[in-house]
């Protein structure tokens, strides 16, 4: 048995996959961006990031998870107190208060570093579950746990975020054993509550409103609420089977395709690279997803498990929203495709819930 783990022991192929997507990205905020005065060099500033979330994957490796997971409790008070700081002195963009200025730096997107927290609380919370199936109980305490921070996050407004952390809580409870008629009933109550949420839609925000019923009717505003969406599946569409080339997508260059760099990268590259290209992003992430699942099963413990599907959860969730709303099949959400689109704090959360991953798997054999 080893007595420590060593960076030997990093899932490579896991890493080498990772590689390959964050290139491609860069590459594809080139060519949205450099065509642009006001955007250009926007890949060199996603490299820097990605930099920085490199290092912040090799120190969060090192950290024994296990001493993480005993600060669950501090962590969640920290993450909780933090967002509740956003709402009171947080930095306004686009309607929604969801950023901390740091020192006249850098903005940071408390919600994303929410994210690592819950998977890091839920995954002690289901680990200490001792037996085969969950109580009422649990369930409840789990609901609680995800649903405050949730509620927070929707407070600033952001759905998208909001929506990410339930995921993890819901992946959990299927692997910590959830009762078949416990998920009947959730199911039954998401159900009734549909209607409930369409009727008490004219609560949202304006622009709230207006993305949902662009997702029913987007060709009933072309000019307005529905330009996202119609431009986004006009890009996809003429790209066709092999793309129009790298650089070559008129959608896409000439700045029809909304936040080409960020919500709508993988629109801008069906353009260019048609839907082979597409393809082999989707297979990356495919693979991706497979290497996750294969660390947690061979994690050493059920903690471990839980910390490396917490992340999977997440990570698939972002991939599956994402290529989804950039075809109209879900609304608008700016949910970001991972290590893809442009983003600080995003790119910067994937590489530490990364480290995460690397953390259990480097443990799996350590006494």
């Amino acid at each position: 048995m080893k007595d420590r783990p060593r960076i030997q022991d990093f899932d490579w192929a896991l890493l080498a996959i990772v590689a390959a997507i964050s290139t491609i990205g860069v590459l594809e905020i080139y060519s949205s961006t450099h065509a642009s005065s006001n955007m250009a060099g926007l890949q060199w500033k996603q490299l820097t990031w990605i930099a920085i979330g490199v290092a912040g994957m090799l120190v969060i490796s090192r950290i024994d998870y296990h001493t993480l997971l005993d600060q669950a409790p501090a962590l969640y008070m920290f993450g909780v107190a933090t967002l509740l700081i956003v709402l009171a002195i947080g930095h306004s963009r686009f309607g929604a208060k969801r950023w901390i200025t740091l020192g006249g730096g850098p903005n940071l997107q408390v919600s994303e570093l929410m994210k690592l927290i819950i998977i890091i609380v839920l995954a002690r919370f289901f680990a200490e579950v001792r037996t085969d199936r969950m109580t009422l109980v649990d369930l409840v305490k789990v609901a609680a746990l995800t649903g405050v921070p949730v509620g927070l996050i929707l407070i600033q407004p952001d759905l998208g975020t909001a929506m990410v952390l339930v995921p993890v809580a819901v992946v959990g409870a299927f692997l910590a054993g959830i009762e078949w008629k416990h998920m009947a009933i959730g199911l039954v109550l998401i159900a009734l509550l549909i209607p409930v949420g369409w009727n008490m839609r004219r609560h949202l925000k304006p622009y709230q409103q207006q993305r949902i019923e662009t997702f029913l009717h987007p060709e009933e505003n072309p000019r307005g609420a529905g330009y996202q969406i119609l431009q986004s599946e006009i890009a996809v569409g003429s790209g066709g089977f092999w793309g129009k080339g790298f650089g070559k997508g008129s959608q896409n260059q000439l700045g029809f395709v909304p936040v080409r760099y960020s919500d709508f990268i993988l629109a801008a590259m069906a353009e260019e690279q048609g839907f082979i290209g597409v393809c082999v992003v989707l297979l990356l992430y495919l693979g991706l997803i497979l290497r996750l699942v294969d660390n947690a099963q061979k994690a050493k413990d059920r903690a471990g498990m839980f910390v490396v599907m917490g992340v999977t959860a997440i990570l698939g969730f972002h991939v599956l929203v994402n290529a989804s709303m950039v075809i109209g099949y879900m609304p608008v959400t700016g949910i970001p495709l991972p290590l893809m689109s442009y983003g600080g704090s995003s790119t910067a959360f994937v590489f530490l819930a990364l480290g995460l991953v690397m953390n259990v798997r480097m443990r799996r054999f350590v006494n």
